[in-house]
């Protein structure tokens, strides 16, 4: 079995870095379509309108303080996650690099499908690689544990909060921010049946068939 886990870590830590870097490109793709960002993207939208630095590093330093509200829910965070905090931001500023802004509708709606399609894939890899979840979803799932509450409803609100302070700060809300969040939970969802690396008891066997549970 550790043989089988040592084999599959090339695949695993390929997965992982693909998957940070493309998420952040997914993230460029959905804030230059400007039909609304996802929620956390809003509040750092919000937040460079008020502080003279770039998108990623305002990303990367949210991601600092969301890993700090782990310490009291008791969340330990895996390299996935740390690899996450500090490469989401910086691959973010790169597409902002080669991406235009979306001028004519077809455009901006043309960018938000590749953002959402980009970013869901992403997930599935890096989340599939299994080092750990991002700092965002790894403090949803603590504060679910914790508040013993549903996992839907913990995220409601960490989500609808983030947009409102992010809108009230001049972030960008919109359809695509609707959108967003009915789309990319079941996106997220195939990709990982997709790109889920099996556990070593599984490596021999026919693939799971069963339900996946996916953080998007």
């Amino acid at each position: 079995m550790i043989a089988s886990r040592r084999r599959r870590m090339p695949r695993r830590i390929t997965q992982l870095l693909v998957g940070v870097f493309l998420y952040g490109i997914g993230i460029a793709f959905l804030v230059r379509s400007a039909l609304g960002a996802a929620p956390w993207d809003v509040l750092t939208q919000g937040l460079t309108r008020h502080v003279p630095l770039t998108f990623g590093i305002v990303t990367t330093i949210v991601s600092g303080i969301v890993l700090l509200l782990w310490i009291p829910i008791r969340q330990k965070p895996g390299a996935g996650t740390v690899v996450n905090a500090l490469l989401v931001g910086p691959s973010a500023d790169v597409g902002f690099l080669f991406i235009p802004v979306g001028e004519q509708l077809w455009q901006q709606a043309l960018l938000f499908s590749i953002g959402l399609l980009v970013l869901s894939a992403a997930t599935g890899l890096y989340i599939g690689a299994d080092f750990g979840p991002g700092p965002r979803d790894g403090l949803m799932t603590g504060l679910h544990v914790r508040l013993r509450r549903p996992i839907w409803l913990v995220r409601t609100c960490l989500e609808v909060t983030v947009v409102l302070i992010g809108w009230a700060l001049g972030g960008v809300v919109g359809i695509g921010t609707l959108l967003f969040a009915l789309l990319v939970g079941p996106l997220c969802q195939f990709f990982l049946r997709v790109f889920a690396v099996p556990p070593a008891s599984e490596t021999r066997a026919a693939p799971r068939s069963g339900p996946v549970s996916v953080q998007g």
